[in-house]
């Protein structure tokens, strides 16, 4: 655990495709939580920097690549219907497994963590609904992307990864994990901050 007045950095993961929920929530709780800890910064990672555009066709501007990241205290992958394509992008799948076990995830962001065989032998959760033309709700397929994953219908799992559930958990997960970087007083005033 840090101390309020250390750095740690925070990387939100995007690609074409993500839910701008995802990123909403998840920036919007880490630039309110710099308020209330200095230290705390955050970096928007993609494949490549530049224009990212997003579902929904938001257009968003990664600062780096994954090969010019900065080093991070843990990587946030978010989820979107562009998670299928990432599923299998040799290039996440490596930078993933490069910085586990600092990785973590929110809504179907796991289905990515999952490809890549971080999840393997774990417990995870995901968005419990299926949408639109989907066959399977998102935690149903944890299973079928990895190897013994135990699927969990929960708003944060922490089983040494952190996975949240779907797209408005991302703020739970966020504050879940200033948690484990700051301490739960921190993660207290930062949810106090945000009025939630």
């Amino acid at each position: 655990m840090k101390d309020r007045s250390v750095c740690a950095t925070v990387g939100v993961i995007i690609y074409e495709g993500v839910e701008p929920i995802d990123i909403g929530a998840t920036v919007g709780v880490l630039s309110m939580a710099h308020r209330v800890l200095p230290g705390l910064e955050t970096a928007i990672l993609a494949q490549q920097s530049g224009t990212v555009r997003l579902a929904g066709g938001l257009t968003v501007i990664a600062q780096f690549g994954f090969a010019q990241a900065p080093a991070c205290d843990v990587v946030i992958v978010c989820g979107g219907p562009g998670w299928r394509e990432q599923a299998v992008n040799p290039a996440m799948l490596a930078y993933l497994r490069a910085m586990a076990p600092n990785v973590a995830s929110v809504c179907t962001g796991a289905l990515i963590l999952a490809a890549a065989g971080l999840l393997d032998g774990r417990s995870a959760t995901t968005r419990r609904e299926a949408l639109g033309g989907e066959q399977h709700a998102p935690v149903a397929l944890l299973a079928e992307l990895g190897k013994k994953i135990s699927a969990v219908s929960a708003v944060v799992v922490d089983d040494g990864i952190v996975t949240g559930g779907g797209v408005s958990l991302a703020i739970d997960t966020t504050l879940y994990l200033i948690g484990r970087l700051y301490g739960e007083n921190a993660r207290a005033d930062v949810a106090r901050a945000i009025e939630y």
